[in-house]
């Protein structure tokens, strides 16, 4: 079994940041030790991280790869997907696996399977999307829970026609989770209302992206949130996590429900933190496609609204538990341009696995957050959020040896030119950010270093996943 100390560097968790020796011992972290004690250790590999953060890696829970959407499939593989999260300090993902309406749940959890096995170069989990609820789904959730570390299941209130569930078919799903112990994860927009104001935008000739922001308010987003929240509450207080929140309407109905002490959580992703609807989803102005880039549902918001600041702050009061990306990436060249001259048919979707631990950690920079958030928001809680700690989510002794050593004194300048995701842009071009990503270890095994692969396919294993350890 080999062997490997990290020195000299600092180690950031929830509690604090302190000067911290960390021993490795094969894919486990055995020891925390005084700085220099290590010394006396006999070890394989030694890596100097003095001047650097030493982190737990990185854990998304809301990624998409080779999701077919719009007519067309996620550009990340799992294998390209994978590879670029690492690039960027996140070690582990938990992707969705889709059941649609009329497909059994256990054979559309296999077809995931088979497309992320032997090709992830990091952990991966998965939770399912349920788009047809019925008898055979809900004895499924049972199942999926007790016997394939399952424990969450995603449905939507928008999408009529492809993902929707009606407002009875949720409060079933929700009771079954309320018995099993399962979290329901929610895509909360008024889904029938939002398609009304598409089809009067495209008939009063209203085709641009930005169009794509405007018909689908935040006024819609918290009207979805607050009827999630008040099922949830039918159901027994289901344990509820409501999926990219863009809005402060629905942050508002999220604090409200979490100061009564209920069972509500949020995460939110970087770009409702940093982009804007005039900026990016308008780019270019009346007429241009340029803004088909950053569609993605919930959409950005007005920069003239005070939306980004209040989810600065709701990641501060853990109003907002997760920074996740919701990465589900399309080319802008070809799969974009399905939606030229009709903004509603637009693939859905940005790509950021490779930048959430840069972008978040800027907001450290910025003092939008503390150090200590970052690491919570970004790894510790995900994973204790849905049942991976403390395999994941932090570095103390038996936890899998998940290490992100951080420079925080190097910068780094996002290009689709240099970042390592299957895609032709990127929502950040040319965007400097204060600190870096310098070595990545996944279960002890070095992957990434001063910006050199040494991963491989196949490396990544699927993490079966307990209940929530964040419930109240």
């Amino acid at each position: 079994m080999t062997r490997t100390l990290v020195s000299g560097g600092t180690l950031v968790s929830t509690t604090g940041a302190t000067p911290t020796d960390v021993l490795v011992e094969g894919e486990t972290v055995t020891a925390l030790l005084a700085p220099g004690t290590g010394e006396e250790f006999s070890v394989d590999t030694r890596i100097d991280a003095t001047g650097c953060y030493v982190l737990p890696g990185g854990v998304d829970v809301h990624t998409h790869m080779q999701m077919p959407f719009g007519g067309t499939e996620a550009s990340d593989t799992f294998a390209t997907g994978t590879r670029a999260a690492a690039f960027g300090g996140t070690t582990t993902i938990v992707d969705f696996a889709v059941q649609r309406t009329g497909e059994v749940v256990e054979e559309s959890l296999a077809a995931w399977h088979a497309k992320a096995e032997g090709n992830c170069a990091i952990d991966y989990g998965f939770h399912v999307i349920l788009g047809g609820v019925d008898e055979d789904s809900l004895k499924a959730m049972d199942s999926l829970v007790a016997h394939e570390g399952i424990s969450s299941f995603k449905l939507f209130m928008a999408y009529p026609g492809v993902f929707h569930s009606d407002d009875g078919q949720i409060l079933r799903a929700m009771q079954r989770a309320t018995d099993n112990g399962a979290t329901i994860m929610m895509h909360a927009e008024n889904g029938t209302a939002i398609d009304v104001l598409v089809q009067q935008a495209l008939a009063a000739g209203n085709t641009d992206p930005v169009f794509h922001g405007l018909t689908r308010p935040a006024a819609l987003e918290g009207e979805a949130v607050n009827r999630a929240i008040a099922l949830a509450e039918v159901a027994g207080d289901t344990p509820l996590y409501v999926v990219h929140v863009s809005s402060s309407p629905a942050l508002d109905r999220i604090a409200s429900a979490r100061s009564e002490g209920r069972n509500v959580f949020a995460e939110t992703c970087p770009q409702y933190l940093c982009l804007t609807l005039e900026d990016h989803l308008g780019a270019g102005g009346p007429g241009s496609f340029e803004g088909a880039k950053y569609a993605c549902s919930t959409p950005l918001r007005s920069k003239h609204e005070p939306h980004a600041r209040d989810l600065w702050k709701g990641l501060r009061t853990d109003d907002l538990a997760v920074v996740s990306t919701d990465h589900c990436p399309f080319c802008f060249n070809d799969q974009k341009q399905l939606g030229r001259g009709d903004f509603s048919r637009i693939p859905n979707g940005l790509g950021l696995v490779e930048h959430r631990m840069d972008l978040v950690h800027q907001g450290v920079v910025d003092g939008n957050l503390s150090l200590q958030r970052w690491v919570e928001t970004c790894s510790t809680t995900p994973a204790r959020m849905f049942g991976m700690y403390p395999r994941k989510g932090t570095v103390a002794p038996g936890s899998d040896a998940d290490i992100v050593i951080y420079d925080p004194a190097a910068t780094t300048t996002i290009s689709a030119q240099t970042h390592h995701m299957n895609l032709d842009h990127s929502a950040f071009e040319g965007v400097t950010l204060q600190g870096r990503v310098r070595t990545v270890l996944s279960r002890g095994r070095t992957v990434v270093d001063r910006g050199t692969w040494s991963g491989r396919e196949g490396h990544g294993r699927y993490v079966r996943r307990g209940l929530s350890q964040y419930l109240r």
